[in-house]
């Protein structure tokens, strides 16, 4: 009686690539970019370095490629709905980053501090993402929107997103007796407000 052989399916080039990427980013989620090692996810992937260096080619590349996926997915599980209040469909895709920058922390934290830094290609993904999550508060319709869409309000937001970003982090390290919903109340409503005191 013969034994029953298991099918392994075998992956394209393309589609281990992305099974890489996908693992990469579940690793990013805990880990700082810097402890994002070739070695670390050749030995969780269960493939040797040379496999890995042959998809990315280098530690550097291997890095974009992981922090573009991760933008990618930010921008991806923070949309907000596409109808509904104005405030609500903020509020919404506010909660949506909250709970994505809380549950990706550290990865989150040094694509911040990336961005800061030296690195042009880290910075370039991180201004688009930002610039993407700051477009959804103009919509093309203009009907009911939160700000009116202007130079100075495009201003303003992007002003706004900073702060909404450094009192998510802030807040994730230290929330002093905040509350996830104070927290959110006070991002979903200091837009507004700030937008009224700009004139």
């Amino acid at each position: 009686m013969s034994q029953p052989t298991s099918q392994r399916t075998r992956l394209s080039p393309e589609q281990r690539r992305e099974q890489l990427l996908d693992l990469g980013v579940r690793l990013l989620a805990h880990r700082s970019l810097d402890e994002l090692s070739i070695d670390l996810l050749a030995e969780e992937a269960g493939i040797s370095r040379g496999l890995l260096y042959h998809y990315f080619g280098n530690k550097h590349a291997f890095h974009e490629a992981v922090v573009r996926r991760a933008a990618d997915d930010l921008i991806e599980q923070t949309s907000p709905p596409a109808d509904g209040d104005p405030m609500e469909r903020m509020l919404t895709s506010l909660a949506a980053y909250l709970d994505y920058v809380v549950a990706n922390y550290e990865g989150y934290l040094s694509l911040v501090k990336a961005a800061a830094g030296g690195n042009e290609t880290l910075r370039e993904i991180y201004e688009e993402a930002r610039s993407a999550l700051n477009s959804r508060i103009f919509r093309e319709d203009a009907q009911g929107d939160i700000v009116p869409d202007t130079p100075a309000t495009r201003l303003v937001v992007r002003g706004w997103s900073a702060m909404v970003e450094e009192l998510v982090l802030s807040w994730i390290a230290d929330p002093r007796g905040i509350t996830r919903e104070q927290l959110l109340e006070i991002m979903a409503a200091s837009l507004p407000a700030i937008v009224e005191v700009a004139g």
